[in-house]
């Protein structure tokens, strides 16, 4: 089974990603935007509830922890959501992968975990990739979206990082719900984001990338998170970087996006290599 979840995984995100993308072209509002996919991708998880054991915790400190993250999830998809409007999509999917490094750095920081060679190598390379990437030639400005890429993923590194174990204490469709509405919830609050600038942004929205990215989002959560469970994350993790050759192609089918192919071809492989090490 943890084949077939992990192709489904890189086949949602791949549209996930592209959708997302596309949604941004026309959008008005990015916080507005922002909390409507949320909202429409956590209808869809709840939607997806009935074909999973239905359980609950009862541990307040699990519910803590998952508001904690999710404060962490607003934020980071909020920036994502202007990250994706100033990059191309196969670019933005090169920018996730910095999550991988910034887990390590976590193990190391605060599990105390051994200090590994391979593994530091491994993060360098993925490191490595996003810098050849975003690099022009003949200027040394740092690109204004890296740098919020960057932030984006480090704040969701930092909500992994609270609630990766919290998924095995409930219904998994409903958990991925309530990781994508709270953060809703929670943006809206913070930034002030009245339900007619959703319904607004809704109206002239491309219904049909609306609906795409509201299934695709949770797809991909669902599958990943039951890879992870059926399978070693030694296997699982290697195989989820396919996402950014993935969505190279995706990009350059869909989007016409032709610019630096090679380069990002060549990143992906980069980052496949430092996945290998530092999960090896």
């Amino acid at each position: 089974m943890w084949v077939l979840f992990i192709v489904l995984a890189v086949f949602f995100h791949v549209w996930f990603t592209q959708s997302y993308k596309l949604n941004t072209a026309n959008a008005k509002d990015m916080g507005a935007l922002t909390v409507l996919l949320q909202i429409a991708g956590g209808i869809c998880g709840l939607m997806m509830c009935p074909i999973f054991e239905f359980k609950l915790s009862t541990d307040w400190r699990v519910y803590a922890l998952l508001a904690a993250a999710c404060v962490f999830y607003a934020i980071s998809d909020r920036l994502g959501t202007t990250v994706r409007k100033g990059v191309e999509a196969s670019t933005y999917a090169v920018i996730q992968q910095l999550s991988t490094v910034f887990m390590v750095l976590a193990g190391l920081m605060f599990f105390k975990e051994p200090f590994v060679c391979k593994k530091i190598i491994g993060a360098a390379l993925i490191i490595f990739s996003n810098i050849m990437v975003f690099h022009k030639k003949r200027t040394n400005k740092i690109d204004r979206y890296a740098m919020l890429g960057v932030v984006a993923y480090m704040l969701f590194s930092v909500a992994l990082f609270l609630d990766v174990n919290l998924c095995s204490n409930f219904n998994m469709a409903f958990y991925t719900a309530l990781t994508l509405l709270l953060p809703a919830l929670f943006l809206s609050i913070g930034q002030r984001i009245k339900p007619a600038a959703v319904i607004e942004e809704l109206k002239h929205a491309n219904k049909k990338m609306v609906f795409v990215t509201a299934i695709s989002w949770p797809g991909f959560i669902i599958c990943q998170l039951s890879a992870y469970q059926e399978a070693e994350a030694t296997t699982v993790a290697p195989l989820m970087a396919l996402t950014v050759i993935g969505n190279v192609i995706a990009g350059y089918i869909f989007l016409g996006e032709r610019e630096n192919l090679p380069k990002k071809l060549a990143a992906g492989l980069i980052i496949l290599v430092g996945i290998f090490l530092i999960k090896g």
